[in-house]
């Protein structure tokens, strides 16, 4: 299905471009993805995976991200301020962009959807079965956490000599691939070609190195979410790569043991990446628990 644009979305009124596959009477999932990614960082092959195990996929751009609306009048962020407690430049919250979703949702006329988020996608994805649990069939939170310090942190020093972004599509390139050849899986091998196709592609759509940020700040200014995660009856799966140094595990281990009856599936070899050899066996976990939601719902 070709990419598409809904407008005047959610309370905030912006525009969100998505795309749908597959079948529209088929269950339906929602994949959201992390900070500074874009709705291709969801690989085409991994949706139609999706698609060919009885679902239907929607994957979309979140705000200040691809061709969704960028926030530019925004403060600009001040990351340094923010780690120090001073969180004024934050634009707004998860639960603002968990409005926006909902936004989606009721422009595609969904009541509820079963929810797949990934990193901060994951974050947002908990979000909407918070506050709007009779939208959530279900949540699969990937690579993700609860906000709670101590859990799901970054290994900073490895990226300590990436540097920041760049400004030129080349250059940009180039740095994206570095920096996901170094959040990648460590037990499957890193496909730089796929990797530099999908950033020119991010670059082409709508790099926005401040948006980035401003995503950024939204998760710090959120907080933790554990004690409300406690309070959840949505049937829900947890994924984690065991390799993961830009959400260590146990930030799923957190997730999982705040969510009553959370199924916790953990991957060896797995960091923070989709790498193609573990589509297959994703695409199961995710398929064979939205059906058995879908039964149990009956």
């Amino acid at each position: 299905m070709p990419e598409l644009t809904a407008r005047n979305v959610g309370p905030f009124g912006i525009e969100i471009a998505y795309e749908r596959f597959g079948d529209p009477e088929a269950p339906p999932v929602l994949l959201i993805m992390g900070a500074g990614a874009q709705m291709i960082n969801w690989p085409e092959e991994f949706c139609q995976m999706l698609v060919d195990r009885g679902l239907h996929v929607i994957r979309f751009d979140s705000r200040d991200a691809g061709r969704s609306t960028h926030f530019r009048d925004a403060p600009v962020p001040d990351l340094p301020a923010a780690l120090a407690g001073d969180l004024s430049t934050a634009s707004y919250t998860l639960s603002d962009l968990a409005a926006d979703t909902v936004g989606l949702l009721d422009a595609l006329g969904l009541t509820g959807v079963h929810l797949v988020g990934s990193s901060m996608g994951g974050m947002v994805a908990q979000m909407i079965a918070i506050e709007y649990p009779e939208r959530a069939r279900s949540l699969t939170s990937m690579m993700s956490t609860t906000g709670e310090r101590g859990v799901g942190e970054a290994d900073f020093s490895v990226f300590a000599e990436l540097g920041a972004p760049r400004q030129d599509r080349e250059a940009f390139v180039g740095w994206q691939v570095r920096a996901l050849r170094l959040a990648a899986s460590p037990g499957f091998a890193f496909d730089a070609t796929a990797a530099a196709e999908r950033a020119g592609r991010v670059f082409d759509r709508g790099y926005d190195a401040l948006g980035i940020q401003r995503q950024g700040l939204a998760v710090m200014a959120t907080g933790d979410r554990t004690e409300r995660l406690r309070s959840l009856r949505v049937p829900t799966l947890v994924v984690h790569g065991a390799d993961d140094i830009v959400c260590d595990v146990s930030g799923g281990r957190a997730t999982a043991a705040a969510v009553p009856d959370a199924d916790l599936v953990i991957l060896g070899g797995m960091g923070h990446s989709l790498p193609q050899e573990l589509w297959p066996e994703l695409a199961n976990h995710i398929s064979e628990f939205v059906h058995h939601v879908e039964r149990v719902r009956v």
